[in-house]
């Protein structure tokens, strides 16, 4: 038996591990390169640009509003998204309709004249009525150009208006589409609606949902504020049963014709 002097330091054990195993653990030991750092630096960068995005993106227009706006604004949604999935409802009962029963030559004509029936009311050539609203404008002082009565077709439009006309001082309605335009006046004293001329006040009808077309017209920065900032007046009047009875004169196309059907490949 050994024993150490005083004062030296002890012997170290030999390693005794195979080197087959030492090799392993050595080739497991996870390396960091250069490269990787600078990668996992850059991933970091850019999920912190997206998420401060994402925030950003999300609180624009809503970090002012107030909480009855916000409320407001929520149940707009709501109701849009019931009239959306009726929509679907709707739709799949159709699809039953002409692929199931022994009747389908029948629920195929029913289907086809529904559908004539609606192009025709987004197309303006035929009237409609169901429930909407009355947007009333009056604009004493004639500041409500055309863009700002463009801006209140089109939040009809998103807010689920289905037929719109608007009419003037004289009572001659315009039917609006998908063509419609809006010109100002050369002397000021109103707009010019697809070639018919209005003075204010201005009267619109629209049917469609009326407690979402009323949301939609009172949100923060929408039709009713920007009238106010033009001194003008706008009174939304919710309806249970609305007539748009002006009618759209299609014209003829000068350039475009119907595409041949594309044949089937053999």
């Amino acid at each position: 038996m050994t024993v150490d002097e005083p004062g030296e330091e002890p012997a170290e054990q030999p390693d005794r591990t195979p080197s087959g195993v030492r090799l392993l653990l050595e080739a497991g030991r996870p390396r960091a390169t250069r490269g990787q750092l600078i990668g996992a630096l850059l991933c970091g960068l850019l999920g912190f640009a997206l998420v401060t995005q994402v925030h950003s993106a999300s609180g624009l227009g809503f970090t002012t509003a107030r909480q009855s706006d916000l409320v407001d604004i929520l149940d707009s949604l709501s109701s849009r998204s019931d009239q959306l999935r009726a929509q679907i409802a709707t739709e799949q009962t159709s699809l039953s309709k002409l692929t199931g029963g022994t009747n389908q030559t029948q629920a195929a004509l029913d289907e086809a004249q529904t559908r004539v029936e609606t192009l025709q009311i987004l197309a303006g050539t035929a009237a409609a009525m169901g429930p909407g609203i009355e947007l009333e404008i009056s604009d004493p002082q004639h500041q409500v150009g055309a863009d700002v009565l463009l801006e209140a077709l089109e939040e009809l439009r998103d807010a689920g208006a289905e037929a719109i006309q608007i009419s003037g001082a004289s009572g001659h309605a315009v039917r609006l589409v998908a063509s419609s335009y809006f010109l100002d006046a050369s002397d000021s004293s109103g707009i010019i609606v697809d070639g018919t001329e209005l003075a204010p006040p201005y009267d619109i009808l629209a049917i469609g949902d009326p407690p979402t077309i009323t949301t939609a017209m009172g949100i923060p920065g929408g039709v009713l504020e920007t009238l106010s900032g033009k001194g003008a007046t706008g009174t939304v009047v919710q309806h249970d049963v609305v007539r748009v009875t002006a009618l759209h004169v299609l014209s003829t196309p000068q350039y475009a014709h119907p595409a041949p059907a594309a044949s089937s490949a053999g």
